[in-house]
């Protein structure tokens, strides 16, 4: 699995004020991580923003109505308007947007030739049910393997790529960042460079209120809003397509797509309470899934709280397992006794097990720049450990898998995934860091009872350490209690 390194702001690196990109509404990227947000072309319609609000949507109507025309016209598989229309699908990758499933990279990907023909074969029995509704295609979320939310962005971002381009000419203007002129179908542009990819790629800058989590033919619970407060429209969802509701496998999304393209009727059904659902933009600032505000969150605290590791000439593994313990004691602090627990958290929600796994990688790689050190921090793309190594070294590495209390394979976790783990990277030492937040009492004591006895059986455990990340009122009352 890939590793992150080195996280960077567009922000921090070109030197632009973050308040200023949120005021003119632009998303302040990650340079060489994807954030896992998407464009969704139903929220175009709602931009504060001409070059989308007006111009994109256009773009859009026009691309996907050609292609709509082309299927109405085509009688056979690859005839001339099939393949016409094939050609209008088939998208290049996507380069500079920063978004998307790419974990530790920024390229998005094309849309392929298999991938092509699904979305081509269907969109086909759509368009000869009468349908001519450039929408159609977020539909295909909800019933075709392989085409997710990725997919769905990276579509509708070739489509509307001119307008964001226009976008990104008019609000480079007022940032006054360094730019270099690239060509992009055919047309020059002066953009931003990332500086983080060996081929040469631009910063595309995307507006804030087009982006998503998810599109909402993805999100389940906006639909379910939907669906629960029209009555009307909940019987006619049911009359048709009631198996939406159930979906969790292929069988059942085939089931889905039988039931969808059954009659006019029936797609119609589930295109209305897509697009009533439409949903709002992901709301960066409270970030509640995580999803991107771990890296700021995580430089912000460890600059606040500085800390002083001194160097050391040895490249031992005794060396950087007490570098990392300095750094966990360190993070303890923060989440403890310095409120960074609150980011643990959405209200009274815990966030998911990756945010926090990435704000401490944030934490400890800041810590590490700080006092200059040789070690370098790396953290998986997916959830996963972050493994402290020396800049030359190999063996000499130590792995600290982060989990919540609330995990329901916390104990497994210990068990088999970090011993996997060290396994595999040739690692001599590794640290299973708990954060409690809540359910940790039954399961602590599991969790100590199976290192003690994996320790009797002669086996080699990880170190144990465990963090109370639990909401508080306030630290003074939080000693109190404990």
């Amino acid at each position: 699995m890939a590793k992150i390194k080195n996280p960077k702001l567009f922000s921090t690196f070109f030197k632009v004020d973050p308040s200023l990109l949120k005021r003119l509404g632009i998303f302040d990227p990650i340079l060489n991580v994807d954030s896992r947000l998407f464009i969704d072309p139903l929220i175009l319609r709602t931009s504060a923003h001409k070059e989308i609000r007006t111009d994109a949507v256009r773009q859009y109507e026009n691309h996907y109505g050609k292609i709509i025309r082309l299927l109405q016209a085509s009688k056979t598989p690859e005839d001339v308007a099939w393949r016409s229309a094939r050609a209008l699908i088939r998208s290049p990758e996507i380069k500079g947007t920063c978004l998307g499933y790419g974990a530790a990279s920024i390229h998005g990907s094309a849309v392929g030739k298999h991938l092509t023909n699904i979305i081509l074969k269907t969109s086909k029995e759509v368009v000869d049910l009468g349908i001519d509704d450039p929408d159609l295609f977020t539909a295909l979320v909800l019933f075709e393997e392989g085409i997710g939310a990725d997919l769905l962005s990276d579509m509708t971002t070739n489509v509307i790529l001119p307008n964001l381009l226009e976008f990104n000419k008019r609000v480079l203007g007022r940032i006054k960042t360094k730019v270099q002129l690239f060509e992009i179908g055919g047309l020059h542009y002066s953009l931003p460079r990332n500086p983080f990819t060996k081929r040469l790629t631009p910063v595309i800058l995307v507006p804030l209120d087009i982006l998503r989590k998810l599109p909402v033919a993805s999100d389940r619970s906006e639909i379910d809003d939907v669906v629960s407060k029209n009555r009307q429209l909940r019987n006619r969802v049911n009359q048709y397509i009631g198996e939406i509701w159930q979906a969790k496998t292929l069988r059942a999304k085939t089931k889905i797509k039988s039931a969808a393209l059954a009659s006019r009727s029936a797609f119609l059904s589930l295109l209305e309470v897509i697009k009533e659902a439409k949903g709002k933009p992901y709301d960066l600032e409270r970030d509640p899934d995580g999803l991107y505000a771990w890296l700021r969150i995580g430089v912000e605290a460890a600059a606040k709280f500085p800390l002083d590791i001194p160097k050391t000439e040895k490249r031992d593994l005794e060396s950087i397992t007490e570098v990392t313990r300095r750094i966990l004691d360190q993070f303890r602090t923060l989440v403890e006794d310095k409120g960074l627990w609150k980011e643990l958290w959405d209200g009274i929600r815990p966030r998911k097990e990756k945010s926090a796994q990435r704000i401490f990688f944030a934490v400890a790689d800041s810590y590490c720049k700080q006092n200059d050190l040789d070690i370098s921090p790396e953290a998986d793309s997916g959830s996963g450990p972050v493994d402290f190594k020396f800049s030359g070294g190999y063996k000499a590495r130590v792995l600290v898998e982060v989990k919540l209390s609330t995990n329901s394979k916390l104990l497994q976790g210990f068990e088999r995934q970090l011993e996997t783990y060290k396994k595999a990277e040739s690692t001599a030492s590794a640290i299973y860091l708990v954060i409690n937040l809540g359910n940790m009492t039954k399961k602590g004591k599991g969790l100590f009872a199976l290192r003690d006895r994996m320790k009797s059986q002669g086996k080699k455990v990880s170190e144990i350490v465990v963090i109370d990340g639990t909401r508080q009122l306030s630290a003074s009352k939080r000693k109190a209690r404990s």
